[in-house]
């Protein structure tokens, strides 16, 4: 599922549609949301670098990591720093957002950025001034891909730092304008659920054509996590969880998938759910009540069990097996029901079979009828 959302920011807008807009968030839980973020970067800047996506740069606004931390990152992943200048831009909104940091560089007592990512990174020092920030954002992207129908792809790293200096009706703005802008081609974020109100998150969500959402691999109550029998499970989370992707389609239905994710030394790994059975099983024991009865079924039990005849099955010994269906005898389903006379008749004594006889009490005797018998009187 993490391919297609990847791919999905890939293809970008339709003409005349908003560009498709992504929210990652997860919780304390499972703190997986910043590593799906960097998987989901570096797969967009490979097809941007390789001409392979709709949008022929990025730019990423930086609140939470420094630009040297993402030049670092991009390194990691095999992409070209020096040719980076051509397809990216870094918005630094975590060196100096509020203009303290101008001074005491001015004065020797902080050190500037690595020339590397000085070279693709622009200081934003007024988070604050979301209007100003909005203005960096498109003249940074139109930087590199001119004027016209070239479009280019916005990443911000966090959303919560966003609202520790702005209101959310102006975070939700500036979301707002970025995705409308006819030159974005895709835009993404990334949110910590548990920082934010619940109505801020439904507000982000809203505003998203897809949800990415890292929950626990194995949910447990506060009383249980402090159980020290199920702390190796929860210590799980930290490095397993499960990607829940739900999708806004264009024709208003909603597609829900998930997978699950993993962390390791080689990085981030996402696998189908059917490929640890032995974890969820595992689960499964932890999450059931401790009781001083036996809940499980030993195995001759289940074969006891199994043998069981239930009154609704007749079982045939060999023979074919016939169902009662409410109308005849089992015993006499050998045989066919014999018509229903409608006149004058005998009854056959040589027949082996019984029979249901019929006479009427005159000719003139009509069958039953849908007419009311009683629609002559006068009531």
């Amino acid at each position: 599922m993490a391919e297609w959302v990847c791919r999905a920011l890939r293809d970008g807008a339709l003409e005349g549609e908003h560009a498709p807009a992504l929210t990652i968030k997860d919780s304390i839980a499972t703190p997986l949301g910043f590593d799906a973020f960097c998987h989901v970067l570096s797969q967009l800047s490979t097809n941007i670098s390789a001409e392979k996506s709709q949008s022929r740069a990025l730019v990423l606004v930086a609140f939470s990591r420094s630009p040297s931390y993402y030049v670092d990152l991009l390194k990691r992943r095999g992409l070209d720093i020096s040719s980076s200048q051509q397809w990216i831009r870094i918005l630094d909104c975590y060196t100096d957002p509020l203009g303290w940091r101008e001074r005491l560089v001015e004065c020797g007592s902080a050190k500037n950025l690595s020339h590397e990512a000085s070279n693709v990174a622009s200081t934003c020092r007024n988070v604050k001034d979301v209007d100003k920030l909005f203005s960096s954002v498109i003249s940074l992207g139109k930087g590199l891909v001119g004027q016209g129908k070239v479009r280019f792809s916005v990443a911000i790293d966090s959303v919560n730092e966003m609202l520790r200096h702005a209101s959310l009706s102006s975070v939700a703005g500036l979301l707002s304008n970025l995705r409308c802008c006819d030159q974005i081609s895709s835009i993404f974020w990334f949110l910590h659920a548990d920082l934010c109100e619940e109505k801020v998150t439904a507000v982000i969500e809203y505003m998203s054509s897809m949800v990415a959402s890292i929950e626990p691999l194995i949910p447990f109550a506060n009383r249980q996590r402090g159980n020290s029998e199920n702390l190796s499970l929860v210590e799980r989370n930290f490095t397993k969880g499960k990607f829940h992707v739900r999708c806004k389609r264009r024709n208003g239905r909603v597609r829900v998938m998930f997978e699950e994710i993993h962390i390791g030394q080689s990085g981030i790994d996402f696998t189908s759910p059917s490929s640890e059975d032995g974890l969820v099983n595992q689960v499964n024991q932890a999450l059931l009540p401790k009781v001083h009865f036996n809940l499980q079924l030993s195995e001759k039990e289940r074969n006891d069990r199994a043998k069981v005849v239930l009154p609704f099955e007749h079982q045939g010994n060999g023979k074919p097996v016939e169902i009662y269906d409410g109308r005849k005898s089992l015993m006499d389903s050998k045989y066919e029901a014999a018509p229903v006379s409608t006149g004058n008749s005998k009854i056959n004594d040589d027949s082996s079979k019984g029979e249901i006889i019929y006479f009427r009490d005159s000719d003139d005797e009509v069958p039953d009828s849908d007419e009311d018998p009683d629609d002559d009187l006068d009531i």
